[in-house]
């Protein structure tokens, strides 16, 4: 095991440097075939994805950077030459108080800009400020205002994220990292702010606009009525979603007017039969490889029961989002008010399901549904069976053997309706901006519609919400997800990329390229052409 460690750790060191080294000549071929830039810039800004290596997000934001240049159209880099005290990826979570490891994300960052002259930051404390914030809780923090920025909001994210909780303790080590997480966010709004005054840009690029860095960053562009567009990793495999929306919310515009026809159907069904079948990876992850139907043990405890309802939880970074929340305080607020129903219908089998995401390597959640279950000893229930993370249970038989589907805001609601199923969601999800599910806008309502659910001998499930649910689908898959394979493919660590060998023009031309290009300098939609 532990050679097999040391193996995989050089292999990944080896592949990092003839990445970088990769990186650094096109970046200088870049540099040097780059026509004279004309008009405002386009500034780029990403400091919480990828340290040492290159994350597909800084793939994405890099190459549309080089397609920009390439294209006459000038871009600055911002870029964090030791800027934050503490920030979101440099954070070590079981000791807070270690120092970032600046010197290799600083080196990093010279690879990936080679041949340009970023914008760099650096840190300097505000005595002030430090001053102002020493004695808070964590309660008081998370609403601290400075001036007129929400800094204590513009940091839970990133500290909920880093942390894998979503009930932060007041405890010493949790005030400090808020502290300095706030004191970074104002030397980033320092910082950006005389840039944005220096370069007056046509408009701003980061990665994700959740964490800290990129969040301030979005919030002063946006005060000035600077267009600002943010990127994550989208649904298919090497492809980048853009919008100028909240990228982890995932917006996105379908017409009314648009119906599937028989190929986009076919193309669709294709996808979801692989899916169905645990065929599918999201961000260089593949979940349920192996997945597995309900086995007899299973089937005969649920033939003692009138009906079967399954509860899908949801990974605590998605469901910290501060979209998400909308109707409970959290998810474990809404598996409260879940498991009260459970005690006082006995002639229903529950399962609840937790997301096999949450023990993911180096990302494991640690508040956790299982936790959840061990504290309120919900698995003593005789009506109810929890599945843990590693389970490869099949979510999709065991919907197709439901009553109706509980969900907070996994995806598994949106592909439940396309199954037929009647949805019961509690927490704002990327396919509630559609009617795909049933979506109760207060507590109250949705503790009266399971009931409903529960007594009904049957759900009348509106077929707007199939369609639709369809239509959202199609639209993330085909239109929304732009295509880099032809750039990136998973490194050693899947989670990780690296560059392909490519002719620059082939990355000027490419239609990911064009999409982004429209969508960030002429109010485009970001969607790939049909």
């Amino acid at each position: 095991m532990l050679r097999e460690f040391l193996t995989q750790r050089i292999k990944r060191g080896l592949v990092r440097r003839l990445n970088n080294l990769k990186i650094a000549a096109v970046a200088r071929e870049v540099a040097r075939r780059q026509p004279a830039p004309k008009g405002a810039p386009v500034v780029f800004f990403k400091a919480s994805t990828g340290i040492d290596d290159l994350s597909w997000n800084s793939g994405f934001h890099l190459l549309a950077s080089w397609a920009f240049r390439l294209q006459g159209i000038p871009v600055v880099y911002f870029a964090c030459d030791s800027g934050m005290s503490h920030c979101v990826l440099g954070t070590n979570r079981d000791n807070v108080r270690k120092a970032p490891p600046c010197k290799s994300c600083v080196h990093q960052s010279k690879t990936l800009y080679t041949g340009t002259n970023p914008d760099w930051f650096n840190y300097q404390r505000d005595e002030e400020l430090s001053k102002a914030v020493a004695s808070l809780t964590v309660d008081e923090l998370m609403r601290f205002f400075w001036g007129e920025l929400p800094l204590g909001a513009l940091c839970l994210p990133g500290l909920r994220w880093v942390l894998r909780v979503h009930h932060l303790n007041d405890d010493e080590s949790t005030r400090y990292l808020f502290r300095e997480y706030i004191g970074s966010a104002w030397n980033v709004a320092r910082k950006f702010d005389a840039l944005l005054d220096r370069t007056q840009p046509r408009a701003v690029l980061v990665f994700n606009g959740q964490f800290f860095p990129e969040a301030t960053a979005r919030a002063l562009a946006q005060k000035r009525g600077i267009r600002v567009v943010t990127h994550e990793v989208g649904l298919q495999p090497a492809t980048a979603y853009f919008t100028e929306g909240e990228a982890t919310a995932y917006p996105i515009t379908i017409p009314d007017s648009f119906e599937m026809n028989a190929a986009q159907n076919a193309k669709l069904d294709a996808y979801l039969a692989k899916r169905f079948q645990g065929d599918f990876s999201m961000a260089g992850i593949k979940f349920w490889a192996d997945m597995k139907g309900l086995d007899q043990p299973f089937l005969k405890k649920a033939a003692g029961f009138k009906q079967i309802v399954p509860v899908f939880t949801n990974v605590i970074f998605d469901t910290s989002q501060p979209h998400a929340n909308t109707v409970f305080e959290d998810m474990f607020d809404w598996l409260d008010l879940v498991l009260e129903e459970i005690r006082l219908h006995p002639e229903t089998l529950f399962v609840i399901r937790a997301h096999p995401d949450e023990t993911r390597v180096r990302k494991a959640s640690r508040e956790t549904v299982a936790g959840w279950v061990e504290a309120r000893r919900a698995a003593d229930l005789p009506n109810l069976i929890f599945i843990s993370p590693t389970e490869t249970l099949s979510s999709y038989e065991l919907i197709q053997k439901s009553k109706f589907v509980m969900v907070y805001n996994s995806t598994i609601g949106l592909e439940a309706s396309i199954l037929g199923a009647a949805v019961l969601c509690a927490g704002r999800a990327r396919f509630t901006q559609y009617p795909t599910v049933f979506f109760p806008q207060t507590v109250e309502d949705v503790r009266k519609k399971m009931r409903e659910f529960l007594a009904a001998d049957s759900i009348a499930v509106p077929a707007e919400f199939k369609r639709n649910a369809r239509r959202f689908l199609y639209y993330q898959l085909f239109r929304t997800s732009l295509p880099f394979g032809d750039f990136l493919e998973p490194s050693v660590r899947t989670t990780q990329t690296k560059l392909k060998s490519f002719a620059l023009e082939e990355l000027t031309g490419s239609e990911s390229m064009k999409v982004i290009r429209e969508g960030v300098l002429e109010g485009g939609d970001f969607l790939l052409e049909e």
